[in-house]
């Protein structure tokens, strides 16, 4: 007999897990603390990469759904300084093989492919506790509870679930991000648009960057990073949107005003995003009924790989218990077995894109990172 699987976050990794367990018959809810889909935007372009993310749309057998999402071209890229000079322009070279596709309609498409009912909305979860026998009981913050034979933590960065496995806690990675949108940017904003591009732009000094890129429909979305220590916006009232905006701004003096508006003329409120990290080769003990995914497993610092490992754990862990129907604790140990192995040969191979971009010899160093020229001492 099949045991019921209660997943914990509607994001990616436990979408995935859902649609490919709905795939092979096996029933599953998800719980997710936001009240309905479009409650909050879901994040920007994400280039889905042939041996992870699509192995895993693969698995869930929604690789043509996911082809006619694909934004043509967005694999472009341009590197520039502070004033707004281009360093490297490599438009039109994009292979394809990583195409790019809005996090949002991704997301979509994997709720679409679930049966109704599968996601209950609105419910947040507040406490976990272990009851024995592999059984635990999740209460939520509406004062109703569910008992789970088979718990998956798929609730990222801050998950409810992982203290049952694991002490490990998130610890701040010395860089937060500010997120901003322009909207209709080809008539509106059109000096920033030609800044971006066709695709993506990174506009770097040492210790602060601008990650922008282009979505559909004209949007211009932007990643204001700068190294602080963690006291630096601690103290930042982020609710009053244009003293919060005028404060970054501080950091982006002299900065090309095509390259200052991402920030000063952003359709919506900025919104701070401090990045967070798991202790790298974070793994746990097996314990019985219950396990994680994605960010709730092995949390990094932007890589361009943390989606696609939580849609390849969803389906590896989908395809585990399908192939162990009968014998629960034996998919999970080969799921966790295979999902460890993954996110060390993620670590082994980081280049240290993220903290290159903004380190002291930035945009040169991340520059010599893409050509493989030493950057000038």
């Amino acid at each position: 007999m099949t045991t019921p699987v209660t997943i914990i976050g509607a994001g990616l990794g436990g979408l995935t897990l859902a649609r490919v367990l709905h795939v092979h018959g096996i029933p599953a809810t998800v719980y997710e603390a936001d009240p309905a889909p479009d409650f909050r935007r879901q994040g920007g372009l994400l280039d889905i990469h042939p041996q992870t993310g699509q192995a895993a749309l693969e698995a869930a057998g929604l690789i043509t759904e996911f082809r006619e999402l694909i934004l043509p071209g967005r694999e472009a890229y341009r590197i520039m300084d502070r004033a707004g000079s281009v360093l490297l322009d490599l438009s039109g070279v994009g292979t394809g093989e990583r195409p790019e596709v809005p996090r949002g309609a991704l997301r979509q498409m994997l709720l679409d492919s679930l049966p109704a009912g599968t996601v209950r909305w609105g419910h947040k979860v507040t406490a976990v506790k272990a009851l024995g026998d592999g059984r635990h009981q999740v209460s939520f913050a509406d004062d109703t509870t569910v008992v789970a034979d088979l718990l998956v933590g798929a609730d990222g960065a801050w998950s409810r679930v992982r203290p049952l496995l694991s002490r490990a806690t998130p610890e701040y990675f010395g860089v937060c991000s500010v997120e901003t949108f322009l909207f209709d940017a080809e008539t509106r904003h059109s000096d920033s648009a030609k800044a971006v591009g066709a695709g993506s732009l990174f506009a770097l000094a040492p210790g602060h960057g601008l990650l922008a890129h282009r979505e559909g429909g004209g949007t211009l979305h932007t990643y204001v990073q700068l190294k602080k220590p963690q006291d630096w916006f601690t103290g930042l009232d982020t609710s009053d949107a244009a003293a919060f905006t005028a404060r970054v701004m501080e950091e982006f003096d002299g900065w090309a005003p095509a390259l200052t508006a991402l920030i000063t003329d952003s359709d919506t409120p900025p919104v701070l995003r401090p990045i967070f990290t798991l202790p790298a080769g974070h793994r746990w003990e097996r314990v019985p009924g219950v396990t994680l995914l994605g960010d709730a497993a092995h949390l990094r610092a932007p890589n361009g790989e943390g989606a696609n490992l939580a849609m390849l754990d969803g389906a590896e862990l989908g395809r585990a218990l399908a192939a162990h129907p009968n014998n629960v604790e034996t998919a999970l140990a080969a799921h966790e077995h295979t999902m460890f192995a993954h996110a060390a040969a993620v670590e082994a191979d980081d280049d240290g894109f993220y903290t290159t971009m903004i380190d002291d010899q930035a945009p040169h160093s991340l520059l010599a990172l893409m050509t493989g020229d030493e950057p000038d001492a």
